[in-house]
């Protein structure tokens, strides 16, 4: 088979380990005040991307869109081995939503051209899912989504799809979209040689012009959700303390069924 256009999408998400806020001014997250972080999930989808590039030939390209600062993201995928990267930037994309990003990534697909695209299940800010079957939508081509192993052979895309019951073997045929779960396989650490041979990997920057995107389709503006309203959860509160005098259980029982749990 020829050898392949590999994209592998990839987000920049606020560490989990910090705590997240959404901004004052139009609630939508308040990307600095957290520190950024690959979306752990995608992590697989560029191993993954990596792999089939070991196997079959080809380049492996990173496309991501957000702030400057997710340009940190772009350097560690290069470093783990991707051979260059496109970062859609502009302050035009602020408050876009899961359509409105699938629309500008999908747009952003098609000037750069792919015969694979890779996702990691879901970003673990949004956590929406969605974005895999959307880009497929847009784009016109099959979609593979939630795949714990990936086979390429000619044209033919075969994938194991998780489900409840075990996984559903399913195939496509190139270009196709593909979204891979955490159990698809372990995720390289960048060597050292990969970290300064990423300084030197090409990176194209677009902005909403470049990319071509439609300014009554990007932004908050475009967005079909919006957060309306937003508090800080309250402390939490001091444990119910249950001392046992023989009827411990019923106290027990009582206390889960006022807080409807049996």
């Amino acid at each position: 088979m020829d050898p392949m256009n590999i994209v592998v999408c990839v987000k920049q998400v606020p560490d989990t380990a910090t705590e997240r806020k959404l901004r004052s001014d139009d609630n939508t997250l308040d990307r600095d005040a957290a520190d950024g972080v690959v979306n752990e999930l995608d992590e697989y989808a560029v191993e993954e991307a990596l792999r089939l590039k070991e196997a079959h030939g080809g380049e492996v390209t990173v496309l991501t869109m957000g702030p400057d600062k997710a340009a940190d993201t772009i350097r560690k995928a290069l470093a783990m081995g991707a051979d260059k990267a496109v970062h859609l930037v502009d302050d035009a994309l602020h408050g876009s939503d899961a359509l409105s990003t699938s629309y500008a990534m999908a747009q952003t697909l098609k000037k750069i051209g792919f015969d694979l695209v890779i996702l990691g299940s879901e970003s673990t800010d949004a956590r929406t899912g969605v974005l895999a079957a959307m880009l497929a939508e847009r784009l016109g081509v099959a979609q593979l989504t939630l795949a714990n192993k990936v086979e390429v052979e000619g044209s033919a895309v075969t994938i194991q799809r998780v489900t409840d019951y075990g996984y559903d073997k399913v195939q496509g045929s190139l270009p196709a979209v593909i979204s891979v779960v955490e159990k698809i396989n372990e995720p390289r650490y960048p060597s050292f040689k990969g970290i300064m041979a990423a300084k030197k990997k090409p990176v194209q920057k677009l902005g909403a012009a470049e990319a071509e995107l439609a300014a009554d389709q990007i932004g908050l503006g475009a967005a079909w959700s919006e957060v309306t309203e937003a508090a800080a959860a309250p402390p939490r509160a001091a444990g119910t303390v249950v001392k046992d005098e023989g009827d411990g259980g019923v106290k027990t029982a009582d206390f889960l069924s006022s807080k409807k749990f049996i």
